[in-house]
């Protein structure tokens, strides 16, 4: 495994970036961690109601080129644990899991995924292929970690896009903090207000939800206070029998 090969700065605010000539394409072009911090303050109004516990004001977002190497990360509060700490892990995660399965000419979320690889399902037990290494995490109060090359992880709900640019894919956005229904729109709104998208637009890659789209293998389960475009969708069923 590579490591100690991106040179990380850590402040106290949560945000980090990576040196930008590293991995394929390096992290030029792609947004540092002031900008996706900025980004994320911006994407919780920018489409209406986002939902979920949070209403995605309590997130952790990464990002990483082409080559799966992170570029930047950043919480979007100026506090950053009072953003799940398990959740920047998940967010790395996402961004690589959007990046390694994705193409120039196949958008996927992870959002998309997720029915693939359930029991039962042509996918099931992917995520034991590329496990997340722990040396890519950062306390939340800022300072060390973070230093991999590759943090690797595979993550299977909502919140991780992949990133283009001129048609092209140049890497993945994860997001986490929220529901991962929520994690995905502020993800999708990121990636819209950076100018981002794949070839077919904002929504190509959209989550999809069988009360309202049929059955498919493309389809996420609701979560709490589920939104989509602002739009509410429904909640959670609650569980019984136990």
């Amino acid at each position: 495994m590579l490591k100690n090969l991106v040179l990380v700065s850590c402040a106290f605010t949560g945000a980090c970036y990576a040196d930008n000539n590293f991995g394929q394409g390096g992290c030029s072009g792609l947004p540092t961690a002031s900008q996706l911090k900025n980004l994320l303050g911006q994407a919780v109004t920018s489409d209406g109601e986002a939902g979920g516990l949070f209403h995605g004001t309590r997130m952790w977002a990464a990002v990483v080129n082409r080559s799966g190497a992170i570029c930047a990360y950043a919480t979007s509060t100026d506090d950053p644990t009072q953003v799940w700490p398990g959740s920047q892990a998940i967010a790395k995660a996402k961004a690589y899991t959007a990046n390694a399965f994705s193409l120039d000419s196949l958008a996927l979320s992870t959002a998309q995924l997720y029915t693939f690889t359930q029991p039962g399902h042509s996918l099931w037990s992917l995520g034991q292929s590329n496990l997340f290494n722990p040396d890519a995490l950062a306390p939340p109060s800022g300072g060390g970690g973070g230093n991999s090359s590759i943090a690797g992880g595979l993550i299977f709900f909502g919140g991780g896009v992949p990133i283009y640019k001129s048609g092209k894919i140049v890497g993945g956005l994860g997001v986490s903090g929220d529901t991962s229904c929520t994690d995905h729109e502020i993800a999708k709104r990121v990636r819209n207000l950076a100018g981002l998208n794949p070839p077919g637009g904002k929504t190509a890659d959209d989550i999809s939800y069988s009360v309202v789209d049929g059955a498919s293998v493309f389809t996420h389960p609701l979560c709490l206070n589920t939104y989509r475009n602002g739009i509410f969708i429904g909640n959670e069923a609650p569980a019984t029998g136990y």
